[in-house]
């Protein structure tokens, strides 16, 4: 893969403390992903994105960094991060790590400093108001949880800012400091062989936050910036942003407006994401055409990058009411399967009903739209989640490798363990687990190795552009088509449970030799396209033609 290697990956994210325990503390490192990093070269993975790692209280699940310099001791030493990207590098595959710079812990020296004195160089680091400010009670991230953005510190005397919990100040952008110490920050990790990272709450880390003002300007200016410092130091770094903003603002995250893309080089499409929840929920693809349709039109370089679950909850926040309702009631009845007043903490396996053919549907779905695939750990075997644990913590349980002791994820005893693992019902590691399935060639586990090498052949689905084929289709169906300079790619998706017979005879003048190249079930040849079998929740993707043939 070339420069632009991110917009042919498949991207595989983990938190390294719940992936493998190589030494037997209870608690996952550096050493333990790289003893299963065969695994993932198997698997297709050609990315791998690192969720924090450096030290920290831990009371964000690591998203509240004490030092930006080095790792959680907890998960080994720097010399074991080296060795993980050697070891990756060796493989094949890239690593990526997050960059959550618009905060820091409260317990970082920075803040420490900050608020012991009016006079410490660290002060303007980070944002205060000498009265309590008149939007104190807006703009929380966590509902329910947060119940402010400004606390006052008794040692400052003065009210600091805080999108998130309060123990993670904001940092302020507008220093010129503070923007130098996060350039050094990416500086170091690159030096030190990162491909790049995923920043953590893009939005907020470019916010200019003026007390008593809900709505502060930002300042995009910042990210231009940036991106050239990154591009200097490594030219095929990547930048990857969380920005779940409104569709008429993603634009400006990419580029300046002058056609070039010389911002973020990716964004997560939050948008499609919902679309695609609701989609499954309805067994109705409207939605997702919609999304196609709509999608704004990207600068040369600019990729999105697809999700079904993430390390977080499923975020509903940009449907309707009344669409919010109808994935709530599908996927997430109960209030315990529900976060912050729109979003459901659950995996996709249990929220599919351990379907099978639901599952494979929704992934090949997800891999097969335009831009480039991110897969959470344990999604490939099937895993569930700990509904018994707080927040976004139930689906952030151990890896399930084997039927071993704590499904192989440690040595330790189980009260030990960082997390406990799934060991009851449908989703206990004695059922779902990597060996099991490796044993299977029929496991779903097997299918995603499949598919992601499929997908590796079919370029054009990430590289390429993504349409909806517009003729009449049966309810229930999605046919789209990649085009790009390596052939073209036709996919139908059937989101209900009836067979089907789908009838694409327009596209046959553009067909060299169509042939099926993945698909659920072993249908007739395809033919003159005009009598396309589909079952219940059955897919297709279709070579239609390979560019150097014509």
């Amino acid at each position: 893969m070339g420069d632009r290697w991110y917009q042919e990956a498949v991207v595989y994210c983990l938190d390294v403390d719940t992936f493998a325990d190589s030494d037997g503390d209870g608690v996952g490192d550096f050493q333990g992903v790289i003893g299963r990093l065969d695994y993932l070269a198997r698997l297709g993975v050609t990315c791998l994105w690192l969720n924090p790692i450096h030290p920290s209280p831990n009371e964000d699940d690591g998203y509240d960094a004490t030092d930006f310099y080095n790792v959680d001791p907890r998960l080994g030493t720097l010399g074991d991060f080296a060795e993980l990207l050697h070891q990756a590098s060796n493989r094949g595959i890239r690593v990526i790590i997050d960059l959550v710079v618009n905060h820091t812990s409260d317990q970082h020296p920075w803040f420490q400093s900050a608020r012991s004195s009016p006079d410490s160089p660290y002060r303007d680091w980070y944002v205060w108001a000498d009265h309590e400010p008149a939007d104190r009670h807006q703009g929380m991230v966590f509902p329910g949880e947060q119940h402010e953005t400004w606390t006052y510190d008794r040692t400052a005397k003065a009210w600091f800012y805080h999108r998130f919990y309060k123990f993670q100040p904001d940092l302020n952008i507008e220093n010129p400091k503070v923007r130098a110490e996060i350039k050094k920050i990416t500086s170091f990790w690159l030096q030190l062989g990162v491909a790049g990272f995923r920043m953590d709450a893009a939005p907020f880390i470019i916010e200019r936050t003026e007390p008593g003002n809900p709505n502060s300007p930002k300042d995009f200016d910042f990210l231009t910036d940036l991106r050239q410092h990154v591009q200097w130091r490594r030219g095929d770094a990547v930048l990857l942003a969380e920005a779940n903003v409104e569709p008429d603002e993603l634009p400006v995250y990419f580029g300046d407006g002058s056609g070039s893309g010389n911002r973020i080089h990716m964004l997560f499409d939050f948008m499609l994401n919902g679309r695609l929840m609701l989609a499954l929920a309805r067994e109705d693809p409207e939605v997702i055409i919609d999304a196609l349709r709509d999608t704004p039109k990207l600068p040369t370089g600019g990729q999105w990058a697809t999700f079904l679950r993430n390390h977080d909850e499923i975020d509903l926040s940009k449907l309707t009411a009344d669409q919010r309702n109808d994935v709530l009631e599908k996927f997430g009845p109960d209030e315990n399967m529900q976060l912050y007043g729109r979003g459901i903490r659950r995996r996709l396996a249990p929220m599919l009903g351990n379907d099978r053919r639901h599952i494979e549907l929704a992934y090949s779905l997800q891999f097969s739209l335009r831009g480039t695939p991110v897969l959470r750990y344990g999604e490939e075997i099937g895993m569930g989640e700990d509904l018994s644990l707080d927040g976004r913590d139930a689906i952030r349980t151990p890896m399930q490798w084997s039927y071993a002791d704590n499904a192989g994820f440690s040595t330790a005893e189980p009260e030990k363990l960082v997390r406990p693992v799934i060991d009851k019902g449908e989703y206990g590691y004695q059922k779902v687990n990597v060996t099991a399935q490796r044993k299977d060639p029929r496991s779903l586990l097997g299918w995603f190795e499949r598919m992601i090498r499929t997908l590796r052949e079919a370029p054009e689905t990430g590289s390429g552009s993504t349409t909806h084929i517009d003729v009449v289709m049966p309810p229930g169906v999605l046919a789209h088509r990649a085009d790009g300079r390596t052939g073209t790619m036709v996919f139908l998706h059937n989101l209900g449970t009836e067979d089907v017979e789908v009838d694409l005879s327009t596209l046959a003048p553009e067909a060299d030799l169509p042939i099926d190249v993945l698909s659920d079930r072993n249908y007739e040849d395809v033919g003159k396209l005009d009598r396309l079998k589909l079952g219940g929740y059955g897919y297709r993707w279709i070579r239609l033609r390979r560019g150097h043939e014509r």
